[in-house]
């Protein structure tokens, strides 16, 4: 197998605001993707207006970290893909998983890994995705660092992964302030130490040089410029923009398609790119009806690729006994018109 050694494509895993987002924007800062007095707000990742409203997210989405060359290694391109931190949204979580090689487990200082950071950490060791464990907020006053790490450890042991995904490396972060470090006895002064770790513990994409085009669709998008998007990683081989591939349906019909527009991931923008390759998360456009889970592949050998597999939607109850001190008591003022009036008195 051929080895991709100028990219990583990894995944941040965390609870509802425990600073992922927040930390990939001092990434993308420090990567030198925005000008110094460019105007970009807060939480660039969050592009939903409910996401932007409540600091969460909801849709799976990369950006593309260009980094130049760390201690001698090539320029190489980290593609961050920042998950849902909800159970909620657990099909966003599985495709966002297919999509990486490794994951940043993000954990508050305080807080410690809770109960959404368990449900996508399953799916990503279930994956059999190498973790970097990256403690955030380390300078709250109620931080408790030694006591997060035991308990990520554990989470880890309960979950059920193997000796060679407990062996993995932790690192220290204000991600406010953009620093991290390995070592609590040396204070960060910039995420190089995060850089520098994705690159040695993320594996870099492989494929077989001799194996035909293939690439899964991910995600949807949509352009008014180019309709439906397609999101895929290209497994094998290339693309390149008006090519015709092999459009695999679910129903296991295969019907040629022209490419009409390739597109690739630079900082947080979608560019157009004449040819992409083995591990490229890519977006293509010129097939109206395509869905989820089908295989984009060779037109001259096609060869689908396996359907991501989604949790049921599942829907829990707890079923008590009404405690409330209001409890057997009914309200007079049922109408719209009636609450108003008492609201304003």
């Amino acid at each position: 197998m051929a080895v991709r050694s100028d990219l990583r494509n990894v995944a941040i895993i965390a609870h509802v605001d425990h600073g992922k987002t927040t930390l990939v924007d001092g990434m993308l800062w420090q990567s030198g993707a925005f000008r110094e007095h460019q105007d970009v707000g807060e939480r660039v990742m969050d592009s939903n207006d409910i996401e932007r409203e409540r600091g969460i997210t909801i849709l799976a989405k990369n950006t593309a970290i260009s980094l130049p060359g760390i201690n001698g290694a090539p320029p190489t391109v980290v593609n961050v893909v920042d998950t849902p931190g909800h159970a909620d949204f657990g099909g966003e979580v599985e495709r966002a998983l297919t999509m990486v090689d490794g994951a940043l487990l993000l954990v508050d200082a305080s807080e410690g890994p809770l109960p959404q950071t368990r449900f996508v950490l399953r799916k990503a060791l279930a994956a059999k995705l190498p973790v970097i464990v990256v403690v955030n907020k380390i300078d709250r006053p109620d931080a408790r660092i030694a006591e997060v790490v035991e308990e990520t450890l554990d989470l880890l042991i309960d979950l059920g992964a193997d000796d060679a995904q407990i062996d993995l490396p932790v690192l220290y972060t204000v991600a406010k302030e953009g620093t991290a470090t390995l070592d609590l006895d040396t204070p960060g002064t910039d995420l190089l130490p995060l850089f520098q770790t994705i690159l040695d513990h993320v594996p870099a994409p492989t494929h077989d040089p001799d194996h035909p085009f293939q690439a899964l669709v991910t995600n949807l998008d949509s352009s008014k410029y180019v309709g439906r998007l397609a999101l895929c990683r290209i497994q094998h081989g290339t693309v390149k923009r008006g090519q015709t591939v092999a459009w695999c349906r679910h129903d296991g019909t295969i019907e040629n398609v022209k490419l009409s527009e390739l597109y690739l991931t630079d900082a947080l923008d979608r560019v157009p790119a004449e040819e992409a390759g083995p591990g490229d998360l890519i977006a293509v456009a010129g097939i109206a009806e395509v869905t989820i889970g089908e295989t984009l592949a060779d037109a001259n050998d096609p060869r689908p690729l396996p359907v991501i597999t989604v949790d049921e939607p599942s829907l829990g109850m707890t079923l008590g006994v009404n405690t409330s001190p209001l409890a057997g008591r009914s309200g007079n003022k049922l109408t719209a018109r009636l609450i108003e009036s008492r609201l304003q008195q």
